[in-house]
Formats: structure tokens, sequence, C-alpha cells
């Protein structure tokens, strides 16, 4: 039997586009502990995706499926760094719960890994609007999301005033050990350090 021409054939089944596959996240995740490790090897400026997928052991468009650049890729890594580890503290006192988001806090902050990037992020965001855009945000962000709870926490216990100027207070609680750690990048904090500045910050937030 002859096949006329006309007749429709069957047609073949459409692929899905790469770009709409799922992405897992076991790879998602090694991307950006590579980018982790690559900023902490060689910086900002000389990181490139080659070097970051093969670090994570994936290929170049694994990477670029996830984000279109490299400058995406690294506010990503700002947005973790923002909160890493931060938790929300609920230990019954406005001192309690500053001291212990001080130590998770300089725990974070004094990771060799963090060390390294956070000052060369720094040193990237003078040159670059768009990197100091995202910093300013992102890190302020994740120090204001747990900082406004603590007081939040400290008005309903009538630690301290209801309405109290909420901005000056943010920097009271971030300012000291962002300074010290970031900033001066004292290699270590003097025995004591972190509960008589827990000490000292809840009685500046009481006088406010």
């Amino acid at each position: 039997m002859t096949t006329n021409a006309e007749e429709p054939q069957t047609r073949p089944r459409r692929r899905t586009p790469a770009g709409a596959a799922v992405l897992r996240e076991d790879v998602t995740e090694a991307i950006r502990a590579a980018v982790f490790e690559e900023l902490a090897a060689v910086g900002y400026a000389r990181m490139s995706i080659e070097g970051i997928a093969r670090r994570a052991g994936v290929g170049k468009t694994a990477v670029y499926r996830r984000w279109k650049s490299k400058l995406h890729l690294v506010l990503d890594v700002v947005s973790a760094i923002a909160v890493m580890g931060l938790p929300t503290p609920d230990t019954g006192s406005l001192e309690g719960d500053l001291r212990l988001l001080y130590e998770v806090t300089s725990r974070a902050l004094r990771h060799p890994v963090a060390s390294q990037i956070i000052p060369d992020l720094q040193a990237e965001a003078a040159r670059n609007p768009e990197i100091a855009e995202a910093m300013q945000k992102t890190l302020r962000e994740g120090q204001e999301g747990v900082a406004s709870k603590i007081i939040v926490a400290a008005e309903q216990r009538g630690e301290v005033r209801a309405g109290l100027n909420e901005e000056l207070a943010l920097d009271l609680i971030s300012g000291p050990l962002y300074w010290r750690s970031v900033v001066i990048r004292s290699p270590k904090l003097p025995k004591g350090y972190l509960p008589a500045l827990a000490r000292a910050t809840a009685e500046a937030l009481k006088a406010l």
C-alpha cells in the first residue's frame, strides 16, 4: 500500500526546552558553594563562570540556567551571607537575645571564607554601583530582620519603650560588631567582649 504524500504525518514529540528543565537543588547548592570557594581563592575580579563550573563539577550551561552573569551569581551569594546562620533569639531577655545574636553573627563573620569574601566585595562595591546597592540592601535587610524582632520582643516585655527610634536602635545593635569584625578585622575578640557588648547595647536601647 502506497502512502499518500499529502496525508498528515505523525508529528515527532516536542522536547522540553533545556531552559524549562527542573533545576536540581543539589546542583544549585554545589554551584553556590563553588562561588564561595572561588571568591575566597581568586576574588571577584578574577572569578569566572568557567572557574565556578569547574570547581562545582558541572558545565557552564548549568550555571547560566540559574544566573545570567557573574554579577547576578555574586549578588545571590551576598544575599546568602546576609542571613548566614542568623537566628531569631528568644531567650526571654533583651540582653540574652543580643548576646545570642552576637555569638552567632561573630562566628559567621569570622568564618575563613566569609572573612575573605566580604572585604573583597566591599572593594568591588566601591567600583560597581550594582554590587554596592545589593550589599547595602541584602546585608542590612538580613540584620534588620532579626534585630527588629529583638526590639519588638523587648517592647512586649516592657524592657524598652514603645515607639523608640528603630533606625537608631538597629544601628546600635549591628554597628559595633560589624565594625570590629569586618572593617578593622580584629584578629581576636577580647575576652568577655560579646557579653559586655550585649549588656552595653541593651542599656543603650533602654535609654532611647
